[in-house]
């Protein structure tokens, strides 16, 4: 009986000093990512189409006119395609949207936003795709008569929607303002 008091009493011990109540939890961490301000010129490359560019970007001048926009900070690029329109915009129109929605087995959605800016002579549609899909980010535009362009956003690295979620929403601004001040040459 003794033994089985002594047993008891020093688990007791041992729990009654052990046990310390003043726990805290631990706050929730946050990823904290500092991007560059945003500052915009024109695109200084000669080109059938012009629009603004971030400052911070690096243009890489590619054949027929196309264009690669990298974020080298961010390990990312916009890819730009141009096409003239030959009696093709039909073909050009499904192409763009295949490419979209390629992307729908990863994909978790696909959000579109058409542009009509009858002043300039902009029609496009922009598609968020949201997921672990290899683009997050695409869009067309085109003046329905001579020139038609296509983009892309691809990083470099396995995609995970999760963590590359703030670097997409800064790039979509400057893809925003990229279509919003798209013109064309005549």
């Amino acid at each position: 009986m003794h033994k089985v008091f002594s047993i008891f009493l020093i688990s007791f011990l041992f729990s009654f000093f052990s046990c310390n109540s003043d726990f805290l939890p631990k706050p929730k961490a946050y990823l904290s990512l500092e991007y560059p301000e945003k500052n915009y010129h024109n695109l200084a490359i000669e080109r059938p189409y012009f629009f603004d560019i971030q400052k911070n970007t690096i243009i890489v001048d590619e054949t027929n006119n196309w264009l690669k926009i990298q974020y080298p900070t961010l390990k990312a690029s916009v890819d730009i395609t141009y096409k003239p329109i030959k009696n093709n915009l039909q073909e050009l129109l499904v192409d763009a949207e295949k490419l979209v929605f390629k992307h729908a087995v990863k994909a978790e959605q696909i959000i579109p936003k058409d542009f009509l800016n009858y002043e300039k002579r902009v029609f496009g549609s922009m598609y968020e795709i949201t997921g672990n899909a290899a683009s997050n980010l695409q869009f067309h535009a085109t003046d329905s008569t001579h020139h038609f362009i296509k983009g892309a956003l691809y990083f470099y690295a396995k995609p995970n929607y999760d963590s590359i979620l703030p670097a997409v929403e800064y790039i979509k601004k400057d893809i925003l303002r990229l279509i919003e001040s798209l013109e064309w040459k005549q």
